[in-house]
């Protein structure tokens, strides 16, 4: 099986022919073309905007795909931890802020910012729930009692 590269071009203004032949000389074909133009919005019209990535997850190297982000896997263990200790979710953002664990947005943590974590640790506990650290950090909290 033969490998494909690809390869992504920002344009400044319409191609030319001349640039498409260069192109086809070079080996390359053309697999996709994206149109983009402006529109003016009417009153009351929602603008379209891009969708925020899951907490816990980050854009992968190839750009396509989504991949843990390690930093934040542990800031939601951290706050799994504080809800099975059955702790203040004012305390689990207090631990969280001693810990250095800071915010997407660089700011310390908050009870909202918590609060409105909770729904990626429904999305995402499946999943941690299983792993082995999971299993290590859940016994560390049991010896602790």
């Amino acid at each position: 099986m033969k490998n494909v590269e690809r390869i992504r071009e920002a344009l400044l203004g319409p191609p030319s022919g001349d640039y498409f032949r260069q192109r086809a000389f070079a080996g390359w074909k053309p697999v996709a073309i994206i149109w983009e133009r402006e529109i003016e919005a009417s009153p009351g019209q929602a603008t379209p905007s891009s969708e925020d990535i899951p907490y816990g997850l980050e854009v992968g190297a190839d750009c396509a795909s989504l991949v843990e982000n390690p930093a934040e896997k542990q800031v939601i263990l951290q706050v799994i931890e504080g809800i099975v200790q059955d702790l203040r979710i004012s305390q689990i953002a207090a631990t969280l802020n001693q810990s250095g664990y800071r915010t997407r947005s660089g700011t310390p943590w908050t009870t909202r910012d918590v609060f409105e974590l909770l729904p990626r640790l429904i999305e995402v506990g499946p999943r941690v729930f299983p792993t082995t650290e999971w299993a290590e950090r859940r016994q560390q909290l049991f010896n602790a009692v």
